[in-house]
């Protein structure tokens, strides 16, 4: 990838708008150009690199390896400039309107006011709205305009991308432990109450491949809201799972097992392609995905 000492900032433009749409005509829309024009953009970068970046499988656009790897060298390098544009014309603070973000209510609780303050400097005459949710949302019926999730979207005209995967341990309150007493295996976890979160059989089948095998008896109390559920852990009525961004940070909580591997789960943040063409959600998709990589 020698050849992007040189590029020309519209062709990777182009090429970032096409791996991110997945057609050229897509891509083309979503920049306000023809496709005829994007297509020669494309290929003069191709040209430039001495690569095939992208080929056709049937009516499907698909990246080649090369374009996997070039992918890689500027995803940031336009997301950097984007923010980069904004600051140096000072956009940032005349940016107005509402941007409505998902989080599950345990993100939004707890995870999303740091950033909230960092996007309310930037960018003081946005409006957030924030719909603390853990169903999906539809973004292509613009019940939000961004989400962040842990599983991928399956809308093709979604713009999704993996910010982090992201570490969780079991946690229980000290007075909890000290009732109870610390488990030393994740056999001895089976002796020890927990806190539902939703689906108790969803839960039950996750945990197995760690080789921890509950059953319905485990789980005597829970909740559909995380909040609640959380604080049912931390008033000691059990053991649950939780982001170590979450536990680490609540006081009175232990991590259970400590030496044990973390548990990781993706964290996807998704929009529609109006991403390419909305200053303010350009923006707060960015602020996102830099603070949720962290």
């Amino acid at each position: 990838m020698d050849g992007l000492s040189n590029f020309d900032w519209n062709h990777i433009r182009a090429f970032l708008a096409t791996a991110e749409t997945g057609s050229l005509s897509a891509a083309a829309r979503a920049l306000g150009q023809t496709q005829p024009t994007l297509s020669r953009q494309i290929a003069a970068l191709e040209a430039d690199l001495g690569v095939m970046l992208f080929e056709r499988v049937g009516r499907s656009l698909e990246m080649t390896n090369a374009g996997i790897e070039l992918l890689e060298h500027t995803k940031e390098m336009g997301a950097a400039a984007d923010r980069i544009a904004l600051a140096a014309s000072g956009q940032a603070q005349s940016i107005e309107g509402q941007v409505r973000i998902t989080a599950s209510d345990v993100m939004s609780a707890y995870i999303l006011p740091e950033l909230l303050r960092e996007i309310r400097a930037q960018a003081p005459k946005l409006q957030i709205d924030v719909i603390a949710a853990n169903d999906i949302r539809d973004l292509m019926r613009r019940e939000a305009d961004i989400a962040i999730r842990h599983v991928r979207p399956d809308q093709p005209d979604l713009i999704a991308k993996l910010v982090q995967e992201a570490a969780g341990h079991f946690y229980a309150a000290t007075e909890y432990l000290d009732r109870a007493g610390r488990p030393s295996s994740i056999g001895d976890l089976t002796r020890h109450e927990f806190i539902g979160f939703g689906d108790t059989a969803q839960m039950i089948a996750y945990f197995k491949p760690i080789g921890l095998n509950l059953t319905d008896e485990n789980f005597r109390l829970g909740s559909q809201n995380g909040i609640v559920a959380w604080e049912f852990a931390r008033q000691g009525f059990g053991v649950a799972p939780m982001s170590e961004r979450v536990g680490d940070a609540t006081p009175g909580m232990e991590r259970v097992l400590p030496s044990m591997d973390a548990i990781r789960f993706p964290i996807w943040l998704t929009t529609h392609r109006e991403l390419h063409t909305s200053r303010r959600i350009r923006l707060v998709f960015d602020l996102l995905a830099n603070y949720l990589a962290n």
